[in-house]
């Protein structure tokens, strides 16, 4: 028997197929389009997302017996937001992604109107754009014939994870978890439910929010006619960071991760106590079927992957991430260049949507290993800034995600964190988070400490790096952060 993960992140699906052991048998991916429709704008086309989720699918069960397939479980990117016809799945327009920057007078009038603290207080949030509920504000404001039949009951509101699971169903169910409903603004942390108050604040009406469910758990049933034939339950879903860290097995207070994605997220589990941290955000990492939740301080940072990205498709001074490690090390440094890859704006623990990107230090001997090796420096950075933030210093990291396969990249992260960096063998730790969910959810394995003896160590890179060159460097950095931020009110 296995368990089919469906993984919908930013730019791409990724279906896999993990055994009892923890293993992956089968692996498929398929990207979908990115639109940008104005400058700081992000948007995704619902049915681009689920016929990517479809061809993910359809190829990685050709790999395997089918009929071996127990459960599914989802995971997905968080604050992307959908709005989607009850009746004919079909969607009035493009969701509107995590990375955009179009809510940001939104946000700003919010705080104007003196809403921030208790927002904070109830969602462990900040106002800023990067969370769906003001992409909801926004819709209400700029598109009022679309929001009325939101309003009248028509279409529906929801994340990625709601969105697939509405399509592999039917429409039959409309549900979420507690990790991806504590990243929109309207769900509060202590009450561990949709908000009146949040929802009359931003504008949104309640009864077109999914029911929030546990974790895991059978939730749902997919329909052979919608998805390939295919009758499972849907036993696990959840955001995808609060996925990697429950496949990295951080089940104990203090665990940490951090996922180098299209952003990389750094996530502290919290257990049941509520942890504020002043740069960082408070939300709900997963909850149990018995009504347990258990809590997350996170740093979230925009633009890591999608910065070497941006190298590959903008700048293309790169044929491919995989060979920026080879091409950085060609050099002893970057010869005294920085880049701030604020491309939407900064993140943790900055939260500044105003600022942009930088590349400062050039010089007529810069050359594009200089700029690669400046980017990979910046991702460290990043995270650096993160750990910092935290309340209490961790023994080592957990790193997962694409990136992390690159071992200069790993190191450097040592060298500026001055802790162990730990790779797994999997890195594909997000899927995996959501196999294991729905694992649990159906009793194919019976507890979590079944599933941490899955875990296992590919590679630990230890801080090698003299300190006080590392801490001159993250201090350039710290200055050009300066220089990027607010740079789009100049």
């Amino acid at each position: 028997m296995s368990v089919l993960a469906i993984d919908a992140g930013t730019t791409g699906v990724t279906a896999v197929v993990v055994t009892q052991d923890g293993r992956i048998a089968a692996k498929a991916y398929q990207e979908f389009a990115q639109h940008f429709p104005r400058p700081g704008w992000v948007e995704h086309a619902p049915e681009e997302i689920w016929q990517a989720t479809l061809e993910a699918v359809r190829a990685v069960v050709a790999q395997v017996d089918a009929s071996e397939l127990s459960a599914v479980g989802i995971t997905n990117q968080r604050e992307t937001v959908l709005l989607w016809d009850r009746e004919t799945l079909g969607s009035p327009r493009r969701a509107i992604v995590w990375q955009d920057r179009r809510t940001a007078d939104i946000c700003a009038r919010l705080r104007d109107e003196g809403h921030e603290q208790r927002v904070a207080e109830l969602t462990g949030l900040r106002l800023d754009p990067y969370f769906s509920g003001t992409k909801l504000r926004w819709l209400a404001e700029n598109e009022p014939h679309t929001w009325a039949l939101v309003e009248s009951g028509r279409y529906a509101i929801g994340t990625v994870d709601s969105y697939l699971i509405a399509r592999m169903t039917r429409g039959t169910w409309h549900v979420t978890d507690v990790s991806n409903a504590s990243r929109t603004l309207l769900f509060d942390l202590a009450e561990g439910d949709w908000s009146d108050e949040l929802c009359g604040i931003l504008g949104v009406p309640r009864d077109a929010l999914p029911e929030v469910v546990p974790s895991w758990g059978e939730v749902a049933v997919t329909d052979p006619r919608a998805f390939l034939d295919l009758s499972l339950p849907i036993a696990g879903i959840a955001g995808d960071q609060q996925s990697a860290l429950f496949g990295q097995t951080c089940f104990d207070v203090g665990d940490s991760k951090c996922t180098y994605g299209t952003g990389s997220f750094v996530l502290t589990n919290t257990g049941t106590t509520l942890t504020r941290t002043e740069g960082l955000l408070t939300s709900a990492a997963w909850r149990s079927p018995g009504g347990e939740l258990t809590y997350v301080l996170e740093g979230s940072i925009f633009v890591t992957g999608a910065a070497v990205q941006w190298l590959r498709d903008g700048l293309q001074i790169v044929g491919s991430a995989a060979e920026t490690a080879a091409i950085a090390a060609t050099v002893p440094d970057t010869g005294g260049v920085v880049f701030v890859p604020a491309l939407t704006g900064l993140g943790a623990p900055y939260w500044d949507p105003h600022a942009r990107g930088l590349i400062i230090g050039l010089t007529r001997g810069t050359t594009r290993a200089h700029i690669v090796r400046a980017t990979l420096e910046a991702i460290a950075f990043e995270v650096r800034d993160v750990l910092e933030t935290m309340p209490a210093r961790l023994s080592s990291l957990r790193v997962d995600g694409g990136a992390c396969a690159n071992d200069l990249l790993c190191a450097i992260q040592a060298d500026q964190i001055g802790l162990p960096v730990e790779r797994p063998e999997l890195v594909e730790t997000t899927a995996l988070g959501a196999a294991f969910l729905a694992g649990l959810g159906i009793g194919f394995w019976d507890s979590t400490d079944e599933l941490r003896d899955t875990w296992r160590l590919d590679r630990r890179f230890e801080p090698a790096g003299d300190r006080a060159t590392s801490d001159a460097a993250h201090a350039r950095w710290s200055e050009a952060v300066l220089r990027a931020k607010d740079w789009d009110r100049v």
